[in-house]
């Protein structure tokens, strides 16, 4: 008896190739993005450390990285158009893995924080060179599916650095954090030089002038939003910062209208769908990060929880926004675009304040609905959102339109820490650790409730722009 082989259809290779290549890029971003929310982890044995950072020098320790990383988006973006995004995402895991090395080893305060801008540089450069690549190697049925799983990686990288740092930080010391960086940024630039296609070049001039006004005023503005809390909001140095990001902004829109080929054209903001895409990333991760800033603390200062165990608590949030982005773009076909984003942005808002009734007695699986409540809203909001935002510009702009996601959701993420910042000061002082974790737990229920209310807010207005784009171009 004789039986004859039934053949099996192997997967396509382009299917093979973009799978491969959305885990790398996906890797890439949860390495730069996961470094924003592990090194606050490492605050307490920083400060306690050899180098004995005074209080200001701790806060730029964490928020200096934030700032380059943000200021530099936009401009990277559209390096990494002009002269091929793969060599961009080289160059900047190259920087990054020195950038941590530097930091590990720094034998003093400004040599430490020096490693911490050139790593925020360098985090710059990956993080839009990861999409345009990705959806360079994605045909265009497939690249809303493809952006879905890149900003699914963008907010699992926030809980993931927690895991991670908290698991590192249980045993080790803080240098441990950054020199994992080291291997780990070599390791992708492997994988990427050996995977990845050679990016794509679009002739184009740079805009030396607009980039440096851009810059500027992206860093006046981090700048007074990062020492708001900390300083005053109506203090000289937060009021001037804010008045100089204006007249920068100013300035640049001024040069922007008149340039032949300008980094960034004012006029594409004309488009609703464009509007309502930047606004909403912004919104979501505002909601994403005031829980990333206290729910490290909540959890260790009023359950009691060490940091492994912290780090591990994060995990609905991650599976339910892993689960969630998957599904969001089909449903968003089928439903409309405007009914996902809005549920999506309601559900944060309902998990936000779910999370306010949260006090010590709150047994641990109903905080991680509350968790899942959150990650199903941002799972069902970002991808779509982030689809329209890329949609409205063309393939050769690629880099600029991830740089321009990217900088809405490290502005929405920076006014989220700001905003849940500023409650916990005015209600506890400065002295977070030492206030009670009844104290604490009171403090970051207001805040909860103020966070959830502005993205309500927030959500009102994106969904009347999506409104108006639909009734001008369609679904």
């Amino acid at each position: 008896m004789t039986t004859s082989a039934v053949p099996v259809a192997a997967p396509a290779p382009g299917r093979e190739r973009r799978r491969a290549m959305t885990l790398l890029m996906s890797a890439c971003v949860v390495l730069v993005v996961g470094m924003v929310a592990a090194v606050n982890l490492a605050v307490p044995k920083l400060a306690a450390g050899d180098l004995r950072p005074s209080r200001t020098e701790l806060l730029w320790a964490v928020d200096a990285y934030v700032l380059v990383f943000g200021c530099l988006l936009i401009p990277a973006g559209a390096l990494g158009d002009r002269f091929g995004r793969k060599g961009t995402l080289l160059a900047g895991l190259a920087l990054f893995a020195a950038g941590c090395l530097l930091t590990a080893a720094a034998p003093a305060v400004p040599v430490l924080l020096a490693g911490r801008l050139v790593t925020g540089a360098a985090a710059a450069l990956i993080m839009p060179a990861t999409l345009s690549l990705l959806l360079q190697v994605t045909e265009p049925a497939a690249r809303p599916q493809a952006i879905a799983a890149w900003t699914a990686a963008t907010g699992v990288a926030g809980a993931a650095g927690n895991l991670t740092g908290g698991a590192v930080l249980q045993w080790l010391p803080w240098q441990a954090l950054f020199l994992l960086g080291v291997p780990a940024a070599l390791l992708l630039a492997a994988l990427v030089a050996r995977l990845a296609p050679r990016g794509e070049r679009h002739p184009a001039d740079l805009d030396l002038p607009g980039a440096a006004l851009l810059t500027l005023a992206l860093f006046a503005l981090l700048f007074g939003i990062i020492e708001g809390p900390e300083r005053g909001w109506a203090s000289p140095l937060v009021l001037g910062a804010f008045g100089g990001a204006a007249l920068l902004l100013a300035a640049f829109t001024a040069h922007a209208l008149r340039a032949a080929h300008p980094l960034l054209d004012p006029r594409i903001f004309a488009d609703g769908g464009l509007r309502a895409g930047v606004l909403g990333v912004g919104a979501a991760f505002f909601g994403l990060f005031a829980l990333f800033f206290v729910n490290a603390q909540f959890l260790q200062y009023v359950k009691g929880y060490s940091p492994l165990v912290t780090g591990v608590a994060i995990g609905p949030l991650v599976i339910g926004m892993l689960v969630v982005s998957r599904r969001s773009v089909g449903w968003a076909a089928r439903i409309g675009r405007r009914a996902v984003v809005a549920l999506g942005l309601v559900s944060l808002a309902a998990g936000l304040g779910l999370l306010s009734t949260a006090d010590a007695a709150t047994p641990y699986p109903l905080y991680a609905l509350f968790l899942t409540i959150m990650a199903v809203g941002m799972g069902l909001c970002v991808p779509s959102l982030s689809v329209g935002v890329m949609a409205a510009l063309p393939p050769s702009r690629a880099g600029l339109g991830s740089g321009l996601n990217s900088a809405a959701r490290e502005l929405g993420s920076a006014l989220g820490v700001a905003a849940i910042g500023t409650v916990l000061s005015a209600r506890l002082g400065t002295g977070h650790a030492v206030s009670g974790g009844r104290a604490f737990a009171e403090a970051t229920a207001v805040g909860f409730r103020v966070v959830a209310l502005v993205v309500l807010v927030l959500a009102v207005v994106v969904v009347a722009g999506l409104r108006e784009r639909m009734s001008g171009h369609g679904k």
